[in-house]
């Protein structure tokens, strides 16, 4: 097999890329083709959408924290697949034209720059009178960070933190302005502010990346942002769907606790945890996610939450019960796994999905 390559050239199967080897572009590109497969079927655009994912992904994937490079394919698919829908549909409705659209002279192109220029004046509405005159003077008036910071009694480095807030808040609200619906949520405004300001504790404190995966509206938007180059760190989101889903998990999660400074014991138990969770939801969902993330505080640790949509248990007291393998195999069960695990949480409603959480916190390591 030939050498997975980047945008320019640099080679991944030797593991010093994002993507890490050969390997992993190839279960990248497995993951977009059953998404796309699943919105365009025989299409004979499928295998286009496929690549042209998988090119976006590998231009953004130097600046992209390893663990949203699959979060981030997965999102940049569904929007590719609307525009080709919305992109036909446009067609077929002016197919009687004999003007072309694409000329920025047409009807068309003139709505949507009238478009741009009403969502940027929208966006501008909504910051505050010292953002919007903070932006204007720098990127309108050309006054650069130290003349701002000499006329207000301050320093250029805090000139410039505040300019960096501003732009990333003027982007969401670009985006926002550009859509004709309002968020769904409370929650999506401050998860998009996070990403567009790369505010990696803000980030987890929103658990912005399990928000991304279950938020249609903010999967659109954050799209744009997470392309800028923006990153998410110490935070790990995997699609469970088959028996290779749970290799890739168990050694990812592995590879992430790593950073801290747990025995190879602590690892090991880790990545055991998270095959029997793994397994549960291919053998009992058939499909499902895996959140993996780094904690800071009390102690050093990892918190893993395995969710799905499938029938959830019937009896939880039973399915906890010690000896139960909850998929009827040798495998430890769910007792097994509370019982390696310093904090154990489970969730279930019949024929609406089960969560199961659980987290290890770091100890020293053995000799």
């Amino acid at each position: 097999m030939m050498p997975a390559q980047s945008a320019d050239g640099a080679d991944f199967a030797d593991g010093s890329g994002p993507l890490g080897s050969a390997d992993d572009l190839t279960q990248l590109q497995a993951i977009v083709r059953r998404v796309v497969g699943a919105r365009v079927g025989s299409h004979p655009a499928a295998e286009d959408l496929v690549q042209e994912t998988l090119t976006r992904v590998l231009a953004a994937a130097p600046s992209v924290d390893p663990g949203l490079l699959e979060p981030y394919a997965i999102v940049t698919a569904k929007n590719l697949v609307a525009s080709m829908w919305r992109d036909d549909d446009r067609k077929r409705r002016n197919q009687h034209r004999a003007a072309d659209l694409r000329l920025p002279e047409s009807p068309e192109a003139q709505a949507l720059l009238g478009e741009e220029r009403s969502a940027m004046a929208s966006a501008l509405g909504r910051l505050d009178e010292q953002e919007r005159g903070l932006l204007i003077e720098h990127e309108l008036r050309g006054t650069d960070t130290r003349t701002i910071a000499e006329e207000e009694g301050t320093t250029p480095g805090a000139v410039a933190a505040r300019l960096s807030r501003s732009r990333a808040r003027l982007r969401v609200e670009y985006l926002l302005g550009l859509q004709s619906d309002d968020p769904p949520t409370d929650r999506c405004r401050p998860v998009l502010l996070a990403l567009s300001a790369a505010d990696r504790r803000r980030q987890r404190e929103l658990d912005a990346a399990a928000h991304l995966f279950s938020c249609d509206f903010c999967g659109r938007l954050g799209e744009p942002l997470l392309a800028r180059g923006q990153r998410q760190d110490g935070v790990l989101r995997i699609p469970i769907a088959a028996d290779p889903d749970i290799v890739k998990a168990r050694g990812s999660a592995r590879e992430l606790a790593g950073r801290l400074d747990f025995s190879r014991t602590e690892l090991t138990v880790l990545a055991t945890a998270v095959s029997e969770l793994c397994r549960n939801i291919v053998r009992f969902a058939g499909a499902g996610e895996l959140l993996v993330e780094l904690l800071e505080e009390p102690a050093p640790g990892v918190r893993v939450t395995a969710r799905d949509r499938g029938p959830g248990i019937d009896d939880l007291e039973a399915a906890m019960r010690d000896g139960v393998s909850t998929y009827g195999g040798l495998g430890l069960g769910l007792p097994g796994v509370r019982r390696l695990m310093d904090e154990f949480a489970i969730s279930s409603e019949p024929g609406a999905g089960t969560t199961v959480t659980i987290t290890i916190w770091g100890r020293d390591p053995s000799p």
